[in-house]
């Protein structure tokens, strides 16, 4: 997380974060999901603007709550949406950004593990939001009272 801080300060960064509800899931994998998310948001974006990184949830009635990670970075052609959560997979030259091209395909793992679903949206110059969909946190009946778990 320490790459992470410096990397908000050199860039000027903000990242806003909305209560963010109780999920079904591996609090390791989600670090890992959000610093990678963030983390691209931060990589990807545009030169000499301070990067913004809105993260807020919704809970549905289905059973699932929705994450949205908004940046207002690089964006890009939505013909690649497909592609960039495969493994190696990167849009832009190795030398123009650092990085192996495995971080959003470790995402997609993640939130498949969870039974979940990852999706994009995105307009160049403009940014890109990430759409998680995860289980929410189930409630456990025990002796008449309702816990979660």
């Amino acid at each position: 997380m320490l790459d992470l801080e410096t990397r908000i300060h050199l860039s000027r960064g903000t990242i806003n974060v909305d209560k963010l509800p109780d999920i079904e899931a591996d609090p390791v994998q989600m670090r890992q999901l959000f610093q990678n998310l963030i983390s691209n948001a931060l990589k990807y974006r545009k030169e000499d603007v301070a990067p913004v990184v809105n993260i807020s949830s919704r809970s549905g009635d289905n059973g699932f709550v929705t994450i949205r990670i908004e940046d207002n970075g690089l964006g890009f052609d939505e013909k690649y949406k497909e592609r960039i959560f495969q493994l190696f997979q990167r849009l832009h030259g190795r030398t123009a950004y650092e990085g192996t091209g495995i971080g959003l395909s470790i995402c997609k793992k993640i939130i498949e593990h969870h039974n979940g679903t990852i999706t994009v949206s995105s307009t160049p110059g403009v940014g890109t939001s990430f759409i998680v969909s995860l289980p929410k946190k189930r409630a456990q009946h025990v002796g008449g009272n309702v816990r979660e778990l």
